[in-house]
């Protein structure tokens, strides 16, 4: 009887291990990397091109445009520093590009929700999101209602 104790509770031991061992080294997800999360998302980042409705965006319009990510915020500033959107924002962080959804905290249109997708590769990260009316994206090409910006992060 002992022998049978000690068998079974090293039987269930070495499971445990073995489910362990698998929990530490999950297989690598296509795509996923754990770069698109807040925490990396964070810092100050300068728009280098953009998109609307599948026309480039005038490089006047976004030329010394910068954009600040926190862990929850994002502030988007012209050239002279004047503060032209903000939002609070939240990613389902599980891929990448992760799916983000901001709400704007801008007087005229707060609380109004856009959804879309960011990506980070490196120092760059792209966003597309749509407008109200606008198809949520599913790539990043703009269509009606949407809009899409790179953006180089500042050193």
């Amino acid at each position: 009887m002992l022998m049978l104790k000690i068998a079974i509770t090293m039987g269930i031991v070495a499971l445990l291990s073995s489910v362990s061992m698998a929990q530490d080294s999950p297989a690598p997800t296509p795509k996923a990397d754990k770069n698109c999360s807040p925490e990396a998302l964070a810092g100050r980042y300068v728009i280098v091109s953009g998109e609307k409705e599948g026309v480039k965006e005038p490089d006047e319009r976004i030329q010394g445009t910068t954009v600040l990510f926190t862990k929850d915020t994002v502030v988007v500033a012209d050239k002279e520093k004047r503060e032209r959107y903000s939002a609070t924002y939240k990613l389902k962080a599980t891929t990448n590009p992760a799916e983000i959804t901001m709400t704007s905290r801008v007087e005229d249109s707060a609380g109004a929700i856009a959804r879309g997708l960011i990506e980070i590769e490196g120092d760059t990260v792209r966003l597309i999101y749509a407008l109200p009316k606008g198809e949520i994206p599913a790539g990043f090409k703009t269509k009606e209602n949407q809009l899409m910006f790179v953006m180089k992060k500042l050193k």
